[in-house]
């Protein structure tokens, strides 16, 4: 039986998307998880000299969401058929964007720059993102409270983990939002996943 390792360091961050996957599913993996001094001794290990990897079968896989996208399709959770997953792929990509922006904003060292950077993104972008995502997430998931067909898949994963950041700076952000509420509030009522919450580590990001 082959065996998943997850490289990453000791944090939530770009890995974790996939182990919420992983837990979803409740599939046993290798967190491997490196400290801030730990990281320069294993970089050169690593095919592009970054993390998240996951090792898999002799092999090393890099990229965040290739790897989530590639454990996804391996547990049946990246949409039912070629169609679902294409919806499953615009809110991957609509989660994306927003990830990316408040990526960019975090990374600003002018402290007066990031402040503002930070207003305009919840004043403007986050809004402008959300909006989008409770529509395509009340038109593609059919009634229910999943993104996409009315059932789990990495799309739902992927704004749980998202928004967990957003929440962290403004705990109103999503007050708009009803459906996009809801559908986190399923997320974490689900038994395996609910689990992995309580247990996983504490940490800074």
């Amino acid at each position: 039986m082959s065996s998943y390792r997850l490289h990453y360091f000791n944090g939530r961050g770009r890995a974790e998307v996939s182990r919420l996957i992983f837990a979803a599913v409740g599939q046993k993996f290798e967190d491997i998880r490196y400290e801030q001094n730990e990281w320069p001794t294993h970089q050169a290990r690593m095919p592009l000299g970054e993390m998240p990897v996951l090792e898999y079968e002799g092999f090393k896989i890099p990229q965040s969401l290739t790897i989530a996208r590639f454990l996804a399709k391996q547990f049946q959770l990246a949409g039912r058929d070629n169609f679902e997953q294409a919806k499953v792929d615009a809110i991957i990509d609509t989660i994306s964007e927003l990830a990316l922006s408040l990526a960019t904003i975090s990374r600003e060292k002018d402290e007066a720059k990031k402040q503002e950077g930070m207003r305009k993104l919840f004043t403007e972008e986050v809004p402008y993102h959300l909006q989008h995502l409770e529509l395509l997430g009340k038109s593609y998931g059919i009634g229910g409270p999943f993104f996409v067909g009315n059932h789990l898949t990495w799309a739902d994963l992927y704004f749980y983990d998202a928004t967990e950041n957003l929440l962290r700076i403004n705990g109103t952000v999503l007050n708009r939002f009803p459906w996009l509420i809801l559908n986190r509030q399923e997320i974490e009522r689900q038994p395996k996943i609910s689990a992995y919450l309580k247990s996983r580590p504490q940490t800074l990001f």
